[in-house]
Formats: C-alpha cells, sequence, structure tokens
C-alpha cells in the first residue's frame, strides 16, 4: 500500500481516445480541447483538504496505448484512488479496461477500501452510443466499484466525478472543499471519529 503522504495520487486509465485527456483538463484547468492528442503520461495537480490539512491532489492521466506495461504497473503501485474510462460511443473501449481491472486487483490485493470509478464519457454523443448507462452499471456492479456517466465537452458530472472518487477514500478523509465548509460526508466522518474500526 502506498505510505501515507501529502499527495493524493488519482490515476486514470482507459483506451486511446476515450477522453482521459479531456476529462482531467476540464477539471483542473476548465478547457476543452476538440483535436486528439495521444498522451504518454502527464502529471497535473490540485489543492485539496485532506484530513483537515491541505495537500496535492495527484492526477496521472495515462496512455492509452498497450505499449508501457512497467510504466502502468508502476501507476498502480504508487496509486491511491483510479479512475476507469471508456467511451459510451464504443464498446471495445468497455473491454479494454478488463485486463487494466484485473491488474489492479492483482497489484492491489484486496480492493474493498481502494476508491475506484467506472466512468463512461461522451455521453453528449446520444446518436453515437454503443454502451448503455445500464451496461456501465452492471459492470461496475461486477467490480464492486463506483459508477458515473461524464461529458468532457459539456462539462457533465467533471468536477462531481473526482468529488465522488474523493468521498469513496475511506482512510482519511479527502474533499476538493479547502474553504472550511465542511460536506456532509465529512460531518459523518468526524462523528464517527474515535470509533473503533475493524480490519
Amino acid at each position: 500500500m502506498p505510505e501515507q503522504s501529502n499527495d493524493y495520487r488519482v490515476v486514470v486509465f482507459g483506451a486511446g481516445g476515450v477522453g482521459k485527456s479531456s476529462l482531467v483538463l476540464r477539471f483542473v484547468k476548465g478547457t476543452f480541447r476538440e483535436s486528439y492528442i495521444p498522451t504518454i503520461e502527464d502529471t497535473y495537480r490540485q489543492v485539496i483538504s485532506c484530513d483537515k490539512s491541505i495537500c496535492t491532489l495527484q492526477i496521472t492521466d495515462t496512455t492509452g496505448s498497450h505499449q508501457f506495461p512497467a510504466m502502468q504497473r508502476l501507476s498502480i503501485t504508487k496509486g491511491h484512488a483510479f479512475i476507469l474510462v471508456y467511451s459510451t460511443t464504443s464498446k471495445q473501449s468497455l473491454e479494454e479496461l478488463k485486463p487494466i481491472f484485473e491488474q489492479i486487483c492483482l497489484i492491489k490485493g484486496d480492493i474493498e477500501s481502494i476508491p475506484i470509478m467506472l466512468v463512461g464519457n461522451k455521453n453528449d454523443e446520444v446518436s453515437a452510443r454503443e454502451v448503455e448507462s445500464s451496461d456501465g452499471e452492471a459492470m461496475a456492479r461486477r467490480w464492486k466499484c463506483a459508477f458515473m456517466e461524464t461529458s468532457a465537452k459539456t462539462n457533465h458530472n467533471v468536477k462531481e466525478l473526482f468529488q465522488e472518487l474523493l468521498n469513496l477514500e475511506k482512510r482519511r478523509t479527502v474533499s476538493l472543499q479547502i474553504d472550511g465548509k465542511k460536506s456532509k460526508q465529512q460531518k459523518r466522518a468526524e462523528k464517527l471519529k474515535g470509533k473503533c474500526v475493524l480490519m
């Protein structure tokens, strides 16, 4: 398990062209790029709240290519949370997530306490849809992970995706809010502090 540090590392996986970089850039910079530029690996940082102090949300945007298995393994080893992205316009892109999910299970062992979000991106492209929401939900149930559909283009559910992922973290309290306002989730976590937890 990665050591506790001031970084909270989120890794974004998915096939080429599903919109991984678009989701990350929309979240971090509020921008959207129409043209497709393949990624090798990029890391973006955002300040967030973590256990009542400030820490860095480090988002690793990985390559959609299978040419770099060592980089993929390293990203999984170092990651605290994972976003698995497919395009709602490509059944194949959902299939391509299976070996990645299996790799996460293999490297992390017990994934029960690890935040994983399955994300169907490009849900604005209604006429080109190949994967129904129900298919994504079924896969998420099978993998015992959370599910959400997004559109980086229209900014639909992008911030919500990252906040929901942080809400899944049970080992520490992490939130996009750093202005002192407490979310319901944070209040609930504080109420439970000091109570015994069975591991």
